[in-house]
């Protein structure tokens, strides 16, 4: 069945691998043994808010942004979530496998989206504009603000500590958790 040429049942299988984001949970929380970490797309979800937020605040091109934020883990439906570590292992096979499970998914959609999503993840991907930036930004951001919680809500907070080494080079962004990070990057 389609619509005016977009095959209504490609995008039904586009949104369903979506979906299966909803199920795959962060493996930085699962190695930090935090019960019920939480998902991929939950984590997407709050990157999409931050990006928008400071998007906006630096008076970006916020549409572009939440684009971005939203297609920034897509690959991960297939690919799975895999932490820095076992990314670094795969070295360039990693980047590869990514590639392709990300054309692999937007190739279900119409040609012109398929291009439009391709070109702004591999905008994403490059840091090729400065709404890439701050979307890299806002992902990293998330992540340290879900490890500050999975600590007030009692989780170990040595098998946390690696994740306060990460760098948050936006001004705004950065300074939304400054003392939480230097807190806890002074620890022995």
């Amino acid at each position: 069945m389609s619509d005016g040429g977009v095959r209504l049942e490609k995008v039904i299988e586009f949104l369903r691998a979506v979906g299966r984001l909803k199920g795959i949970p962060r493996t930085g929380w699962v190695e930090a043994e935090i019960k019920e970490p939480e998902s991929v797309a939950d984590h997407c979800f709050r990157t999409v808010v931050l990006a928008m937020v400071t998007a906006d605040i630096r008076g970006l091109n916020t549409e572009k942004a939440l684009r971005m934020a939203i297609l920034h883990d897509l690959a991960e439906a297939e690919t799975g979530d895999l932490t820095p570590e076992q990314k670094d292992l795969m070295g360039a096979g990693y980047s590869r496998e990514e590639k392709r499970a990300m054309e692999s998914i937007l190739s279900l959609l119409p040609k012109a989206l398929d291009r439009k999503y391709r070109t702004l993840w591999h905008e994403y991907h490059d840091s090729s504009s400065p709404e890439a930036v701050i979307v890299k930004q806002a992902d990293r951001l998330e992540m340290l603000l879900q490890a500050l919680e999975y600590e007030e809500k009692g989780a170990d907070a040595s098998k946390l500590r690696h994740f306060w080494d990460t760098k948050i080079e936006d001004p705004i962004l950065s300074e939304l958790l400054r003392p939480e990070i230097e807190k806890r990057r002074g620890r022995v």
